[in-house]
């Protein structure tokens, strides 16, 4: 039996960004100024490339946020912010470098209500980009997925790297991100 006791979320930031941000929240012109600053300020910085073209990859964002919050709200989800913030279960080696190896903040899953959490196997964006939907899990539903799995915590979450690189949480509340 998986507990949350065992589980943490991951936030990734690069080194020259501030953590537990997401553009979305900004104004659109502020939000458009802050990534061309940093797509010019960090050339060749995976992490900026999206900025780079930020004309193209700001509408999507904005489409797939709002089919977020629509999606967790119908699976009872009670969230505090429009936009969330996101995070890994387990972290991940992968983003990790994506983000220039910066800053990393842990949270334990067990500290954050259900009502404020969700989850999609890989990342939101890109796979809501290619079919225009996602599958949105809540903590309970992903917990009953590990449940159901025959090996052990380190084994489904390999397994599920192999696939789809990570396991992607929403969280709805920035409050839960206070040391």
């Amino acid at each position: 039996m998986i507990h949350t006791d065992d589980l943490y979320i991951v936030n990734y930031c690069h080194p020259n960004c501030m953590p537990f941000m997401n553009i979305c929240r900004l104004p659109k012109e502020e939000a458009f100024s802050l990534a061309y600053k940093m797509a010019e300020e960090n050339p060749g910085v995976t992490a900026f490339g999206r900025f780079a073209d930020f004309e193209n990859y700001y509408p999507g964002r904005m489409k797939q946020e709002e089919y977020l919050y629509s999606k967790f709200v119908s699976l009872g989800g009670k969230p505090v912010e429009k936009h969330p913030l996101s995070f890994v279960l387990q972290g991940s080696v992968f983003l990790d470098h994506w983000f220039g190896n910066g800053i990393v903040n842990k949270i334990r899953l067990n500290k954050i209500p259900p009502e404020l959490i969700s989850f999609t196997l890989g990342d939101s964006m890109t796979q809501y980009k290619k079919a225009g939907t996602l599958t949105m899990y809540t903590k309970e539903m992903l917990l009953n997925i590990m449940n159901g799995y025959s090996g052990s915590i380190e084994e489904f979450m390999t397994e599920t790297e192999d696939k789809y690189h990570y396991i992607e949480v929403q969280l709805w509340d920035d409050g839960y991100c206070k040391s």
